[in-house]
């Protein structure tokens, strides 16, 4: 581990009100798509699965498109809104829109649509008054569900199961018998110590009746983390963690963290989730890059870690290629979702190091750069190679 805490990213010091003109080029890159389009043959059905995840005044929205018909060069998605929806982003495709009417093309690289694929591509947007779900896509001009399959819906997403399995490490915390955590859990300051704490608390559990409580206190050298023994150098090729995480205070503006695993692909540095501009967020302490991209555009496509209560926190982390992805609760998060193409606002910065991670260990606990109080509470932990639910 390195002698010296890694610093606080610079660009955190940008105004927002500087930062906010950022958006602006954001839809002035939206083009006019030919109404012709190209294909090598006309869709004789489609599949689509639309995702929506809203708030008060904006959405986002993962589409998934499946061709059911003939092998196509180029692929044209349409579909019309049925409230005041207004898309203001998109990546992994270039989406336009006349009034209620949106257009959404592949990329060079997603282009080609053989028969029985399916591609996914995501966007942003705004709403005012209503935000329903739009039910009338065409792809290549015909509409979906012509091939007498059930017209597209939004099922469930299929979740994990929630207990442990093979997981490598899977604790309660039920077997901790004194104040102190003690065993396969050991109290460390991976950079430097100050005033925080960590402790067992039979007072507060997700389950059972014991959970790890960590008070962690504000100031750039003030590190406590509780790390579990076990070695997940082998654990992959994808590394599975399901944690339950509970906080006092919100994420502050200045960059924090609560979850920290020593990365061998950068000599033992932390590959670390934590929050900035009120967000969670990740980040590499090797560069200093972080997901999503600290504008206003990347911090909206992340969320809030809400206080008071028991939260479902889970990540993916792909040992093999510059993959990852992250789910609060059983939500995909969009601006914690790097898919190995550069995404604007999103993981362009994380990209910039193409090799992959691989975590040896975790620990729970705080880490502030700045300003930033809190009290968390963890229980029900586990990692394994394959999906752990909530």
């Amino acid at each position: 581990m390195p002698s010296q805490p890694a610093r606080c990213p610079r660009w955190v010091r940008t105004p927002w009100a500087v930062a906010a003109a950022i958006l602006a080029p954001v839809v002035s890159l939206l083009v006019a798509v030919p109404a012709s389009g190209s294909s090598t043959g006309t869709a004789a059905g489609c599949r689509v699965d639309y995702s929506v995840n809203k708030w008060s005044g904006g959405y986002t929205a993962q589409i998934r498109v499946t061709n059911l018909g003939a092998a196509l060069s180029a692929w044209r998605l349409t579909w019309t809104y049925g409230g005041d929806q207004h898309v203001t982003s998109a990546w992994n495709a270039t989406v336009t829109q006349t009034g209620r009417s949106v257009t959404a093309v592949g990329t060079d690289w997603n282009a080609a649509l053989p028969s029985g694929a399916g591609t996914e591509f995501g966007l942003q947007g705004t709403w005012q008054s209503a935000d329903p779900a739009p039910t009338d896509f065409s792809l290549n001009g015909v509409p979906c569900g012509d091939d007498g399959t059930t017209p597209p819906t939004t099922p469930p997403p299929t979740q994990p199961p929630a207990d442990c399995g093979n997981a490598v490490l899977c604790s309660g915390f039920e077997d901790q018998t004194g104040p102190s955590p003690s065993g396969d859990w050991r109290f460390t300051a991976p950079d430097c110590q100050g005033s925080g704490t960590a402790a067992v608390d039979t007072a507060v559990a997700h389950g059972g009746t014991r959970s790890l409580r960590v008070d962690g206190r504000a100031g750039y050298c003030n590190h406590a983390f509780v790390a579990a023994t076990t070695d997940l150098s082998s654990v992959g090729p994808v590394l599975y963690v399901r944690l339950w995480v509970r906080h006092v205070s919100a994420l502050p503006s200045s960059h924090v963290t609560f979850v920290s695993m020593p990365d061998t692909s950068q000599g033992g540095r932390a590959l670390r989730v934590g929050g900035q501009n009120g967000a969670l967020q990740w980040n590499r302490e090797g560069d200093d890059a972080t997901l999503p991209a600290q504008s206003p555009a990347g911090v909206a496509l992340s969320r809030p870690l809400p206080t008071g209560s028991w939260q479902c926190l889970r990540f993916a982390v792909d040992t093999s290629a510059p993959k990852l992805d992250t789910w609060l609760g059983d939500e995909q998060v969009p601006g914690l979702h790097v898919d190995g193409v550069p995404t604007q606002d999103v993981d362009q910065q994380w990209l910039s190091r193409t090799t992959p991670p691989r975590p040896t260990a975790l620990r729970l606990g705080w880490e502030s750069y700045g300003t930033g109080d809190d009290t968390l509470w963890f229980d029900d932990v586990a990692v394994g190679s394959s999906p752990i639910g909530c």
